[in-house]
């Protein structure tokens, strides 16, 4: 993810909309990213990022200049994502460690597909067993290696709620984990 300079931030505080295109161009695969693997959806995942860019466009005066952008940007985009999942009342998430971007391998493997659609699965189960805001901690932590701080501003709680989060979340994955792994045994 890219920084953005000062000067940017400073022109699109005073209205700049071509500079606010930099931000765009700069945050946008990173905002799908997280979107997409808190929605599971392609579609919703495509309109969270639009919302997300129009929220930050018209809230930029609340921009604290002392604050992270990254940390300001994604978190309105992970309040966007947990309030469209509350709504629905459908938890849904993808996790894949190596997808930087989603893009799709324009060679067909069909055996390696298979096994990746079926790990992937195991995945979003064991995600889709966390609550909303537990998920939106575990996929800030490790695919965008947020300290406890920023999540604990992303988040709007403490960060003491913050590592206990973490802590019951890992635990209930890890739980989850070995029940599907006994079941797969068994």
């Amino acid at each position: 993810m890219n920084n953005i300079s000062t000067d940017i931030l400073e022109k699109v505080k005073e209205g700049d909309a071509d500079a606010f295109t930099d931000i765009v161009d700069a945050y946008q695969n990173a905002i799908y990213n997280l979107c997409y693997r808190m929605l599971y959806n392609r579609t919703e995942a495509e309109d969270a990022t639009q919302e997300t860019f129009w929220k930050a466009w018209t809230n930029f005066s609340k921009y604290d200049f002392n604050r992270s952008f990254s940390t300001w940007i994604l978190s309105i985009a992970a309040h966007y994502c947990i309030d469209l999942q509350r709504k629905k009342k459908v938890p849904e998430m993808e996790i894949d460690e190596t997808m930087e971007e989603i893009i799709p391998d324009p060679i067909p493997h069909p055996e390696q597909e298979a096994i990746r659609n079926e790990e992937e699965q195991q995945i979003q189960d064991m995600l889709n067993s966390l609550n909303e805001t537990d998920r939106a901690a575990i996929v800030l932590r490790y695919w965008y290696d947020f300290s406890d701080r920023e999540i604990a501003e992303s988040l709007s709680m403490s960060e003491s709620a913050v590592k206990s989060r973490l802590f019951r979340a890992r635990k209930q994955l890890a739980q989850y984990w070995d029940g599907q792994t006994q079941l797969n045994q068994g």
